[in-house]
């Protein structure tokens, strides 16, 4: 079985944390030793072993900085950190190079996906249960590195491949914690996303902002990383009304596998452990309201802002990936559902948004 997940911070963690993700999450771990309990960094999780291991065949890898006023993590937070649309620029195009870097590198066990052509070639690597490269689909996770809409076309040039509009609020979207509609610049930049053919990312808009871009944008939306609300109530996850637009357009929910994400007051309340059935209940819900199974992915958000210490019960590494097979057949997914919601669906997305080469 190959699995894909929709959404990792690598970039984010090599320019933060100084992590590599060519060596394993468990070595990562020994070396930062008590720093694991700096906010935002966590016990390493992804690694490339741990990626192979899971076989994880494909990451949606994020270019991801937070706005400098309202940053409370750790590491080097000026090369993550963003005071103006410049600034912004900056640094997704140095989370950009990395992904580059890294994959231009022989050897590396990464390759970037920018094509149709470019995903075939990673999967043929994993066929017959070969272990190959790691396929790499660049994602901005939220919009301010776009200095102007005009740019868009420029990004896709560069490799991106599918824009978020918000984490908190940004200069085009409402965001998580910051409600309200797209401004007058979001609005200009939605359909100029699916012109410039780049896809669509709903995770952390805001209710309001997230029904207006839809309006504005005919292609396949997907939220990479966010829970059913029934799940865990609050404005970072998504309603019903949310996911059925998504399933309605062909796209994919990714359940995100924080703890903080599959239980309300998780911290609150001592930080239970969240057993694996959790995740599985909130794919369920999301392919129940959506109506089809096809609707329901994984976006793990692994090391993007928490650690193992913060995952569900029996999800060490993202080599543990697969056990959630087990807990999906016990809310009697089929093995074909099964294979489609820990990859299939993500690939049939990816399939109709990239360009043949």
């Amino acid at each position: 079985m190959i699995l894909v997940d929709g959404h990792l911070d690598i970039a984010f963690n090599a320019l933060c944390f100084d992590r590599d993700p060519r060596v394993s999450a468990l070595e990562t771990r020994a070396r930062e030793g008590d720093r694991a309990e700096e906010p935002l960094r966590g016990r390493c999780m992804v690694g490339l072993p741990e990626l192979r291991g899971g076989r994880v065949a494909v990451a949606f890898g994020t270019l991801f900085l937070g706005p400098r006023d309202r940053w409370s993590g750790s590491g080097n937070s000026e090369r993550v950190t963003y005071a103006s649309a410049e600034e912004a620029e900056r640094g997704a195009l140095a989370q950009l190079d990395f992904y580059r870097e890294l994959t231009n590198e022989e050897g590396s066990g990464f390759r970037l996906v920018e094509s149709r052509s470019d995903l075939e070639a990673v999967l043929e690597g994993w066929e017959d249960g070969a272990t190959g490269d790691v396929g790499i689909v660049p994602l901005m996770e939220g919009a301010d590195p776009i200095r102007d809409p005009a740019d868009a076309p420029g990004w896709f040039d560069r490799g991106v491949r599918i824009v978020g509009l918000a984490w908190g609020r940004t200069r085009y979207a409402g965001g998580t914690g910051a409600p309200g509609p797209l401004s007058a610049g979001g609005r200009k930049l939605v359909p100029a996303l699916e012109r410039a053919g780049l896809g669509l990312d709903l995770s952390h808009a805001s209710e309001e902002s997230f029904h207006e871009a839809l309006d504005l944008f005919d292609g396949p939306a997907i939220a990479s990383h966010s829970n059913p609300r029934r799940i865990c109530p609050g404005d970072r996850q998504i309603s019903g009304a949310m996911i059925r637009r998504i399933a309605e357009r062909g796209g994919v929910v990714g359940t995100a596998l924080c703890s903080r994400m599959l239980r309300k007051g998780w911290l609150e309340e001592g930080k239970p452990e969240i057993p694996l059935r959790r995740v599985a209940e909130s794919v369920h819900h999301v392919a129940q309201v959506a109506g089809t199974h096809r609707a329901a992915g994984v976006g793990s958000d692994f090391d993007g802002g928490f650690g193992a210490e913060a995952a569900p019960r029996g999800l060490d590494t993202i080599a543990d990936l697969p056990h959630l097979a087990d807990a999906l057949s016990d809310l009697d997914f089929s093995d074909e559902a099964i294979e489609d919601v820990l990859g299939k669906n993500w690939l049939r997305y990816l399939e109709g948004l990239l360009p043949a080469a």
